[in-house]
């Protein structure tokens, strides 16, 4: 009988941010699928988890993969965790959930937190209805037209940035969009959490200057 992949949810920021179910699972699962083994340690130390752990990221998947529906096959159980947050969400946790589903293998969630929802409930936007992006295309009229289809959309729009291309994400915001108010978060649940709402302009005033520090999200 195959065994069971465990989607795991782990704390985005604060490492007391998990619950007791993701704690016993990890615990108790025969390997940890993680994006990043030096990462999800500190979580495992924090926790007292010696569970063994294997690499799962973007540019490994196609093999590893395999190797984890081998194992799954075997009878074991494995339990995928991202570097933070639910896995799935901007990660390449999607290749071996549908591996798994493809092959009868049960998948389990352990749910948790993830940051573009812990960011979109404080940002004062509206929640009714909203569109998640992930992170748009790094390249510049891709990126415009993306944004023009969120602008026209009329959800509130919910995207990922990485500390060195927001300067480009803010100005094309700026061109599409005019100067709206938006909400930036960045290190949320850390020591140096940020939440900033104002004008585009301004954000691109205050990164310019100070220069960005982070992963983004961005709140439209």
């Amino acid at each position: 009988m195959a065994g069971a992949l465990y989607v795991v949810s782990t704390p985005i920021g604060n490492l007391a941010d998990i619950t007791f179910r993701a704690i016993e699972t990890l615990k108790s699962v025969d390997l940890i699928a993680a994006e990043d083994t030096r990462h999800t340690k500190i979580l495992l130390d924090r926790y007292g988890i010696t569970t063994s752990t294997t690499s799962y990221f973007e540019y490994n998947k196609v093999r590893k993969t395999d190797y984890l529906l081998r194992v799954l096959k075997e009878g074991k159980t494995v339990a995928l965790v991202s570097d933070a947050g639910t896995p799935g969400i901007s990660d390449p946790g999607y290749k071996i959930i549908r591996s798994c589903l493809d092959n009868d293998i049960q998948v389990i969630p352990i749910p948790g937190p993830a940051a573009f929802l812990t960011a979109l409930c404080i940002s004062g936007k509206p929640t009714d209805a909203f569109t998640f992006e992930g992170f748009l295309s790094n390249k510049s009229q891709r990126r415009k037209n993306q944004l023009k289809k969120l602008r026209d959309d009329g959800r509130t729009a919910v995207i990922y940035e990485s500390p060195h291309r927001i300067l480009k994400l803010l100005e094309a915001i700026l061109e599409v969009y005019g100067d709206v108010g938006i909400v930036l978060a960045r290190e949320l649940t850390k020591k140096f959490e940020e939440l900033r709402r104002e004008k585009v302009s301004e954000s691109l005033a205050h990164f310019r200057s100070s220069g960005p520090k982070g992963e983004f999200i961005v709140i439209i």
